[in-house]
């Protein structure tokens, strides 16, 4: 290990036997993300009956979809920061709990207002609860086991989104109402609730103190001048107001490094330490985790309106039509730790070179039918290698910096998707307006084939490191 990946002292973690056998600390933990992810797409297909029964206004309606991921992307640091000071079960518990109190709300709101409000802190609650996955797997499992654990998270995270959309639709399709998709899964996470309080180990979090304030209103100001004008841009036509938002997130991000700098110079604990940062594999990590992510939000939203709107499909089918991009991207995260050593670390850019062609090949095959499924599960089999990438950038981050690299995976993660969603989004809208959504798909897969480049090209950088 180089000087520069040694970023802290070594901390305590539970023994891997202890932990192969603990399987029902990980199904707490996955479930628990599971429940969150879902939650960013299961109301999509939700708005027309939200809009009839509580006479939304469609800048409300983008609210009540949007808010809980713009909440989300602004705190998941933050909610890291909690769990290194508090405690990552306490952490976990806490965001669970307030999630579930919230998602009950939402599935009884009277009225847009109150559904807003309580779509706002349930984002707040998974930003509490989702950095503290990643932290708890690299805290107690080592090795194969904590390999496995890592492709289990990444399928959860990029399963949850295509499940959300087809459970919304299957729940809508057998006629019930709006509020179902928010109550249906408040008795799951009461459950969850009880045994996480019995199967998560105690511990004291990171061990260090300070919430770095500065840290954290600069960080939150730069990521959600960022983040508002992508989610809510495209629907209302990219204002200006979008634009100098957009700029100003520029400045914020540097006032943060600035900040950050002088915090770690007066011999206080920043909000993102920058030994996370150097050390192996996480910067390009995070590069490759912008990238992938971004043709993956892209292409499940691109996707949905063609399908539901050029080919006429229901919400259920077109979510049917996802499952076997979602199938192969867990058959790869889940082989992949079972592969030879040697070979673990070359099928990285490999995926990506998978993944390009197939996006365009998913362009070409705009009709539907077969060649439509087997050029997704081409690029679900492409992006699985991304487990890999969230291995390979955090296996020489020390365990007491668990909290920092999981809180930057995520909204780099998170931030990705957004900004898929938004340029290749907007790309594939303006096109199909008066066209159809056939040249429109065409043009969307070139924009997503070009981003699956980048993130191949960044993974050169990862895999040549040790």
């Amino acid at each position: 290990m180089t000087e520069s990946a040694t970023v802290s002292t070594p901390v305590q973690v539970t023994p891997p036997d202890r932990t192969k056998a603990n399987g029902l600390l990980l199904a707490v933990i996955l479930v628990g993300q599971f429940l969150a992810i879902l939650n960013v797409n299961i109301v999509n297909v939700a708005t027309p009956t939200i809009e009839s029964d509580l006479h939304s206004s469609g800048a409300g309606l983008q609210m009540i979809v949007a808010g809980y991921t713009i909440v989300y992307a602004v705190l998941l640091i933050t909610g890291a920061r909690i769990g290194d000071l508090f405690g990552y079960r306490n952490a976990f518990l806490g965001g669970l709990a307030v999630f579930t109190v919230t998602t009950l709300g939402a599935g009884l709101a009277p009225s847009t207002g109150w559904l807003i409000g309580f779509r706002l802190a349930q984002g707040a609650g998974a930003a509490m609860m989702m950095p503290q996955v990643l932290t708890l797997i690299q805290r107690n499992y080592q090795g194969a086991a904590r390999g496995r654990a890592i492709g289990l998270w990444s399928l959860v995270i990029s399963g949850g989104i295509v499940v959300g959309q087809a459970l919304g639709g299957i729940m809508l399709g057998f006629g019930a109402g709006w509020r179902v998709v928010f109550l249906v899964l408040v008795p799951v996470a009461v459950v969850l609730l009880v045994v996480g309080f019995r199967a998560l180990p105690a511990d004291e979090g990171g061990g260090r103190t300070g919430l770095d304030p500065w840290g954290l209103v600069t960080l939150s100001a730069a990521v959600l001048l960022f983040v508002v004008p992508l989610v809510l841009g495209r629907d209302l036509g990219w204002p200006v107001w979008g634009w100098v938002s957009m700029g100003l997130s520029v400045v914020m991000f540097v006032v943060f490094v600035r900040v950050e700098r002088w915090v770690t110079g007066r011999g206080g604990r920043p909000l993102v330490d920058a030994k996370v940062l150097a050390a192996p594999g996480m910067r390009p990590g995070l590069a490759i985790l912008l990238f992938g992510p971004a043709t993956w939000g892209a292409f499940l939203f691109t996707s949905a309106l063609h399908l539901q709107g050029d080919l006429h499909l229901s919400p259920f089918a077109s979510g049917m039509m996802m499952v076997p991009c979602a199938l192969a991207f867990g058959v790869v995260g889940l082989l992949w730790p079972r592969l030879p050593a040697g070979l673990q670390r070359p099928l990285v850019p490999v995926g990506y070179v998978v993944a390009a062609p197939a996006y365009l090949g998913l362009g070409l095959a705009a009709g539907g039918g077969v060649l439509y499924a087997v050029m997704s599960a081409l690029i679900g089999a492409g992006l699985g290698v991304q487990v890999a990438v969230t291995n390979m950038a955090t296996e020489q981050v020390d365990g007491a910096y668990a909290a920092d690299a999981s809180g930057a995976l995520l909204t780099v993660m998170q931030l990705g998707q957004v900004i898929g969603v938004s340029t290749v989004g907007t790309l594939f809208i303006s096109l199909s307006q008066g066209h159809g959504t056939v040249s429109a798909s065409l043009m969307a897969s070139v924009a997503m084939a070009g981003l699956a480049v980048l993130a191949g090209l960044s993974s050169l950088f990862l895999v040549r490191r040790r």
